[in-house]
């Protein structure tokens, strides 16, 4: 029987850091599904409820979404991960991972046993044994999938986070026995007094103490999500994950249908916007859109 998870502060900067690190990236596509478009993409309207569930609107009209992790390599700690992905379970039997109400969120789940993190890592030539660090931007379904398939990483998530994961369930986006296991959980407290601000976001931590590997707090779409800064060879990247599902959020300000905290997402899409005007040279990453997935190079 699995133990059950037993979180701890991080205690920063983490192991590793090096004076003026750059990291490489790589995004991986760890599979995709569909959606419709009201879901990413709020639409106003008495009945705009049954759009965004895709009442209505033909399959065919759903949107392909994509389902990501990011590799980082860092000089000095080696392997990081941001996010999982897809378990590799859910190319045979997606409810048997990502949970049974996910038939009905969850459409057309499609991947190939190899899309899975850790075997694209293999493919690279890195043991997921080898991945010093995880960074989970949130505890969604689609995010968290894989986690007990790097049991020797240090998982570091918002304090906030976790806490939301811990007792809310499926209804939320969580399922527990995804990240309820035996590992090394470190909690960073967004809201405390370590919390220092950073370009255009109130509140953020440098995990190595290099200015490489940056969290920023971006609350909304769950009470404790957050995103990352990376510095690479080319510039800086933000990995927005879900603060901002599609590009139009952040160029229009179109918000999806539903969030957490509807005034938290404000405020954080208000940051990553600031953050975007301070640093137009920057890479930002939405969660789930398509187009800007296909848009991505294989390394930064």
């Amino acid at each position: 029987m699995a133990t059950a998870a037993e979180p701890r502060p991080a205690e920063l900067p983490l192991p590793g850091g090096r004076e003026g690190a750059r990291v490489r990236l790589h995004p991986l596509l760890t599979g995709q599904m569909i959606g419709p478009e009201p879901w990413f993409l709020r639409e106003e309207g008495r009945f705009a409820w049954r759009r965004a569930f895709g009442l209505g609107i033909k399959k065919e009209e759903w949107l392909q979404v994509p389902v990501p992790a990011f590799l980082v390599e860092h000089p000095g700690v080696g392997a990081i991960l941001i996010d999982t992905g897809f378990h590799p379970s859910v190319a045979v039997k997606p409810q048997a991972n990502l949970g049974r109400l996910s038939q009905f969120t969850f459409k057309d789940v499609q991947m190939k046993p190899e899309q899975a993190a850790a075997a694209q890592l293999r493919k690279r030539g890195i043991e997921p044994s080898s991945v010093k660090v995880v960074l989970m931007t949130h505890l969604h379904i689609d995010h968290a999938s894989a986690i007990s398939e790097f049991p020797d990483s240090t998982f570091v998530v918002s304090a906030a986070e976790w806490a939301a994961a811990s007792s809310n369930g499926q209804f939320h986006g969580y399922v527990k026995r995804q990240f309820d296991h035996g590992f090394d959980y470190r909690l960073l407290d967004f809201e405390g007094p370590d919390a220092e601000s950073f370009s255009g976001f109130a509140r953020s931590f440098d995990l190595f103490g290099d200015g490489s590997v940056r969290t920023v707090y971006t609350p909304g779409h769950t009470l404790g999500h957050m995103s990352v800064v990376l510095r690479t060879a080319r510039g800086e990247v933000l990995v927005a994950a879900d603060a901002i599902y599609m590009r139009r959020t952040l160029t229009d300000t179109h918000l999806p249908y539903r969030t957490e905290d509807e005034h938290l997402f404000r405020r954080s899409l208000r940051e990553i916007r600031q953050y975007a005007g301070e640093t137009p040279e920057a890479l930002i990453v939405p969660g789930h859109d398509w187009e800007a997935w296909n848009e991505l190079e294989a390394v930064y």
